[in-house]
């Protein structure tokens, strides 16, 4: 029986409606899931720049337990609430919507790390960072030891390079040649770690500042050389007010 126009419009919009109800209460009733993954993920990202994640059980447990956060605005003083009074915490620090304000007005995020046997002390300073890759964007965590120089380890991640190439980042061998490497120069100039051309540099090309690069992907590295030694600077203000408080206790 053939069914008028009128009859199939209302039956199409009586059945979007129920699909779009279905829909929204599908998003709602997984939400909550997914704000806790998105929560692991990005513990789990701030963990490996200080820890081998995969060796660990509980990666929530560690977290919370040797790592602590605070916020420090583009003066490198640490803030506690926006204009609004509004706490502000580091984990709910969305470093990407950061990255489109000007630099003076972001909010910046730091971990500290502690060891399990010397919960007492800070063992390293991590700091975020994000930037432009080749065909997207890219972020990763820097951690440096006490002296805020040594680099204690990194770990980077992207939206869209290249896999083989560019996407290498990611990849645990690429991430270990920065740790040990030096963000300052003797005089305490930041200089930065740089990736060089190619994978098969000399090796006394591969001093305190520069590591081997990724083949293939030279724009990719200069995009993660970029970041790092942008967000150093931008850390710089509470890594000199840090330095001159501890003059005494670390030094470059």
């Amino acid at each position: 029986m053939q069914r008028s126009n009128t009859y199939v419009i209302i039956f199409s919009l009586v059945l979007s409606i129920i699909l779009g109800g279905l829909l929204s209460l599908a998003s709602a009733g997984l939400k909550p899931a997914q704000m806790k993954a998105e929560e692991f993920a990005h513990k789990r990202q701030i963990l490996r720049a200080v820890l081998d994640t995969d060796m660990l059980d509980d990666i929530v447990s560690v977290y919370d337990n040797q790592i602590s956060s605070f916020v420090v605005d583009a003066q490198g003083q640490i803030i506690e609430t926006d204009e609004k009074g509004n706490k502000i915490i580091a984990e709910d620090i969305d470093i990407g919507k950061e990255f489109k304000k000007d630099p003076g007005e972001r909010f910046y995020p730091i971990y500290t790390y502690r060891t399990q046997e010397n919960p007492d002390d800070i063992e390293a300073y991590i700091f975020a960072a994000y930037g432009n890759g080749l065909w997207n964007n890219i972020w990763g965590f820097i951690a440096l030891e006490t002296d805020m120089n040594t680099i204690s380890g990194v770990v980077f991640d992207h939206v869209g390079e290249t896999a083989g190439l560019g996407a290498r980042i990611t990849e645990k061998e690429l991430q270990a040649r920065y740790k040990g490497k030096k963000m300052f120069d003797a005089n305490g100039n930041l200089e930065s770690v740089n990736m060089l051309k190619g994978e098969n540099n000399r090796p006394e090309s591969l001093d305190e500042h520069h590591v081997n690069g990724i083949s293939g992907a030279t724009l990719t590295a200069n995009g993660v050389n970029k970041m790092i030694i942008e967000y150093i600077n931008y850390y710089q203000p509470f890594i000199a007010k840090y330095k001159k408080e501890n003059a005494g206790v670390a030094s470059l």
